[in-house]
């Protein structure tokens, strides 16, 4: 639709995006890159590293389908279809082969980007993601209340996980739900509980290059799925944070090596 927020120092905008109304945060100025947050957050999961990224960088900050302050009209999430959202919010800003970062949720994302518009991105940052579920332990997910695809104990939720809650209160309001955190709680639970299984064909149409990294204490991510996609990818590189967790990845150690990967390209 338009690029009059380039070069702005903030600007939060909303911009059609296929059936969505999508809303996004753009600051900085030079190559435009694209920050996919995790599930369940919105586009202020990278506040804290924008500062690292704005000095070189136009930085686009989507909020995913359903998330934050965009609707999701169809009332489901997958991956495919937000990758295409992505594609769409390039086609529709007008952005000539960005960089593209994703954490988690957004690492599954780039990775669909790569698989299903492999000429899109100038390179990819995945991190916090994997290939398959077979090596996932999804009593992880269980033992916070999210007990399968559409089954959420919201009691048992709230009682293990109450800064979650919170916050999934606080950044996902709709004047017509009230109680809509719950409603995307569940969506994402038939996200989370959907098994993958992209097999080395798939991963091998990712040609673009892409930085795969994870931390060594992940606990949702086998460290040996990073190994093979690092060795399936036709162009990538490999990072393991030293003693990180899944949701502690975004490190200063980490922004320095993404900066320095994107950098490069």
């Amino acid at each position: 639709m338009t690029t009059a927020d380039a070069g702005n120092t903030q600007v939060g905008r909303y911009v059609e995006v296929g059936d969505l109304n999508m809303y996004y945060v753009a600051a900085g100025r030079g190559r435009p890159l694209i920050l996919l947050h995790g599930g369940t957050v919105d586009n202020r999961h990278w506040d804290p590293h924008v500062p690292m990224l704005e000095p070189h960088f136009r930085v686009i900050r989507p909020d995913n389908r359903g998330h934050g302050r965009t609707n999701n009209p169809r009332g489901e999430l997958t991956y495919p279809q937000m990758a295409d959202d992505i594609a769409a919010l390039c086609e529709a800003l007008d952005l000539e082969k960005p960089l593209i970062f994703g954490f988690s949720d957004g690492g599954q994302i780039a990775m669909e980007i790569g698989m299903r518009h492999p000429d899109l991105a100038q390179a990819l940052v995945i991190s916090g993601a994997m290939y398959k579920s077979e090596a996932v332990d999804f009593s992880v997910f269980a033992s916070m209340g999210i007990e399968g695809p559409g089954k959420v104990n919201f009691a048992q939720f709230e009682a293990t996980e109450p800064g979650w809650a919170e916050l999934l209160r606080a950044i996902h309001v709709s004047s017509k739900d009230p109680t809509y955190w719950r409603t995307l709680l569940l969506q994402t639970s038939v996200l989370w509980w959907t098994p993958l299984d992209y097999s080395a064909e798939e991963l091998q149409k990712i040609v673009a290059p892409s930085l795969i990294l994870l931390g060594d204490r992940d606990g949702i991510n086998p460290l040996q799925q990073a190994v093979d996609m690092y060795q399936m990818l036709p162009a990538a590189e490999l990072a393991i944070l030293p003693n990180t967790t899944h949701m502690a990845t975004l490190n200063p150690l980490c922004m320095q090596i993404v900066l320095d990967f994107l950098l490069r390209q």
